[in-house]
């Protein structure tokens, strides 16, 4: 696989799935070979843009095209079944977040794809932001010292769904995979949310513990907008100073403790990259398909997804029953030893 040209099938060509389709009918180690939709029409019209074979039914599309890998980008509570079809083929599979909605469901793929030796990814892309590495760098070295808390704010306008809780499990999603890939893993959550503006719990205010001792926030809203300056923020604080992450992509800054000088790095004149949001799908892309050609497991596997799901999950478990939910250890990742 280290030469070839890898073909790829993307399910969902709508949407985020346009995100799928630019990355992979653009580089040149890819080919979009086909796109699988549930619209005739719209499907046949977004493949003949892009060049592709157009589909509306997986089965018939991994039979004709037998493709290399092939990645999911649908309506966010309706993955289930199509991705255990393809899990079912051994394909490979890049899945976007959230993996599912209901644990059960999430263990059943899991298990169909450990049954299968699949190799198996999850799009959690906002790992792959400038300034989120250098906050990881930032950790690593030392130059924050002990972390001690870390503050998650992200808010936007409604993604409405079947699920009341969609904002905590389709968008916070980030949230706790982004606090435990800094901090190691969350081993407790508790919870207030509200729904006073259309019903479903759009707004959620979580206090988080850590297993190396620190403590965090999550304020997650689908009652504010994402035309607002700074509707997301990423603070991380440690014994020696403190990294915050604006926008994603927009600003890093690196205080240290005592010290009335930051460090800010902003993308420059000419580094349109780093200041793209999308262009974190690109970086990613370049990791997985590492991975994948190497014959290594995911940069982000699957777990992770399932492992946001069961965070989320406990939130809801404290909400409605008003105390401190514990979370498990199962596909936690280790917490992060600095260097200095």
């Amino acid at each position: 696989m280290n030469a070839e040209l890898l073909r790829v099938a993307v399910v969902g060509p709508g949407g985020w799935g346009r995100q799928h389709t630019r990355v992979f009918s653009q580089r040149p180690d890819t080919e979009l070979c086909a796109v699988v939709g549930r619209d005739p029409a719209r499907t046949a019209a977004e493949a003949n843009r892009l060049g592709a074979n157009a589909y509306t039914e997986v089965g018939q599309m991994l039979d004709t095209e037998k493709p290399d890998l092939v990645t999911v980008s649908l309506p966010n509570e309706h993955h289930f079944e199509p991705t255990m079809r393809l899990l079912e083929s051994g394909v490979p599979l890049l899945v976007e977040k959230p993996l599912v909605f209901d644990i059960g469901e999430a263990d059943a793929l899991l298990a169909r794809a450990e049954e299968h030796n699949t190799f198996f990814a999850i799009h959690f892309n906002h790992r792959y932001a400038e300034p989120v590495l250098r906050t990881r760098r930032a950790i690593g070295d030392g130059s924050l010292g002990d972390p001690v808390f870390a503050t998650w704010r992200f808010g936007g306008e409604p993604n409405r769904g079947d699920s009341p809780h969609k904002n905590i499990i389709e968008t916070q999603c980030h949230a706790f995979d982004m606090l435990e890939y800094l901090l190691g893993p969350i081993t407790s959550v508790m919870a207030q949310m509200t729904n006073k503006t259309y019903g479903d719990w759009s707004t959620v205010a979580l206090a988080l513990e850590f297993g190396g001792g620190a403590v965090g926030t999550v304020l997650g809203s689908y009652d504010s907008s994402y035309a607002y300056p700074g509707t997301q923020q990423l603070e991380v604080n440690g014994t020696a100073g403190r990294a915050i992450a604006l926008d994603t992509v927009q600003s890093f800054q690196l205080s240290r403790a005592g010290v009335e000088d930051t460090v800010v790095w902003q993308a420059g004149y000419f580094n349109d990259a780093a200041r793209s949001f999308h262009n974190t799908v690109d970086r990613y892309v370049d990791d997985m398909l590492r991975a994948l050609r190497a014959g290594g497991p995911p940069p982000v596997p699957a777990t992770a997804g399932r492992r946001a799901l069961m965070i989320a999950h406990a939130a809801i478990d404290s909400h409605q029953s008003g105390r401190r939910v514990p979370v498990g250890t199962q596909d936690a990742p280790a917490t992060p030893k600095p260097s200095g």
